[in-house]
């Protein structure tokens, strides 16, 4: 049986961290920045944790990534 490979995509998107949770960066922070507060881009810019139901499907795609 071949290996499983990571999704390309995925690895620049997502970072799993020690304890097997998933990091992700917040959208809308790309363009528009001018009608954006000062507040809300810096919001923006701090990283979360991924919603459990969400880390589910992304299991098999990140299947190789530590």
């Amino acid at each position: 049986m071949p290996k499983m490979k990571t999704h390309s995509s995925l690895k620049d998107r997502f970072k799993v961290t020690g304890t097997g949770k998933v990091k992700r960066h917040k959208a809308h922070k790309n363009h528009l920045l001018s009608a954006k507060s000062g507040r809300q881009k810096r919001v923006l810019s701090t990283s979360t944790l991924m919603a459990a139901g969400d880390v589910s499907r992304l299991k098999q795609g990140l299947a190789n990534l530590k």
